[in-house]
């Protein structure tokens, strides 16, 4: 049993490992020279053909062709804000600084879940969790001394407008997961966690098309080093880091412990994004503020993964809802 723990939270910390690329590889796409629109706009269209892929492993369409045809417009919704208003900002926001900086922000996805929860249900899940949002206050005061401390104690209206994307996207990932989540459950639709993303990415589809025109004529088209380092944020996050995470939530859904150890792997990905950055990119190390905010953010996040995993731990529809968080 102990075993089969660890074998679960050695995948976890590898899905950490994949998601940070998301920020390192835009970080580095925009260091480059590349324009960040491309960054997300290439992203999502590679996701799809990557996805499909996979589908085949995974159970195939099953469902989802019907799902699609019976309720467009829920799901053209949910995924604009899922994928396409957390996308943009989050992807726009790799210009403000290192790597680590938008990771860190990022983080405060973990507040989004228990705060949008009394707006989303109707049922007992409303209930707001005053013990995840101490934490997730913890954890926005990391970011806000992540961001201090980068700027030295000068923050500008570029540097507010930054944290206030990443962090407008942090909300925009789970709130549209959320509700497709919460449409399957009122319609009774059984699709699986891969059919979901590849029905958002398609119905993100749309909107990223003409994004990618809007782009091609005022910025001119991608070169093939935006298109390879898009390439690696879809391969890296969108299905290798998805896979993996799913998989180890799997293992070890009936088990409090594993469960919690499993969710606060999501930490690691502010130091891998550390490490890489610095090693790679040239990027400055944090400190000072920057170092103590990173350390609140990794304590929150772990403290946050401990009461969640264990809360969702043998009851489906929580597990779910946990994976549904994960982003980026």
């Amino acid at each position: 049993m102990r075993s089969h723990a660890f074998a679960a939270v050695g995948l976890a910390l590898c899905s950490a490992l994949f998601f940070t690329m998301t920020y390192v590889l835009n970080r580095s796409l925009v260091a480059g020279g590349g324009h960040w629109a491309w960054a997300v706009i290439l992203r999502y269209l590679i996701t799809l053909p990557l996805l499909a892929v996979v589908l085949p492993w995974q159970g195939g369409l099953g469902e989802l062709p019907k799902e699609l045809r019976l309720y467009p417009r829920p799901w053209l919704l949910w995924s604009t804000v899922g994928f396409v208003l957390f996308g943009l900002p989050l992807t726009w926001a790799a210009n403000s600084g290192p790597s680590w900086l938008v990771a860190g922000s990022f983080q405060s996805t973990v507040l989004a879940g228990p705060l949008l929860a009394p707006f989303i249900y109707r049922d007992e899940r409303r209930r707001l969790a005053w013990g995840s949002v101490a934490i997730g206050v913890l954890i926005l005061a990391g970011v806000f001394a992540l961001q201090w401390g980068h700027a030295q104690g000068r923050l500008q209206a570029s540097d507010w407008m930054a944290m206030a994307a990443v962090v407008f996207s942090a909300f925009a990932y789970p709130l549209g997961n959320r509700m497709v989540l919460l449409h399957l459950e009122q319609t009774g639709t059984r699709i699986g966690a891969t059919q979901r993303v590849f029905g958002m990415t398609l119905c993100s589809w749309p909107l990223w098309l003409v994004l990618a025109a809007v782009t091609w004529f005022t910025v001119g088209p991608p070169n093939m080093r935006e298109a390879w380092l898009a390439g690696g944020v879809a391969l890296s996050s969108g299905v290798i880091a998805t896979v993996l995470f799913f998989r180890a939530t799997d293992m070890v859904r009936s088990e409090p412990t594993s469960l919690a150890a499993v969710e606060a792997m999501q930490a690691a990905e502010l130091l891998f994004a550390t490490v890489i950055g610095a090693s790679f990119l040239g990027e400055a190390w944090p400190h000072g503020y920057s170092a103590l905010g990173a350390l609140m953010i990794v304590v929150g996040i772990a403290l946050f993964g401990w009461i969640s995993g264990r809360s969702a731990a043998g009851h489906d529809e929580a597990v779910r809802t946990l994976r549904t968080d994960r982003g980026a």
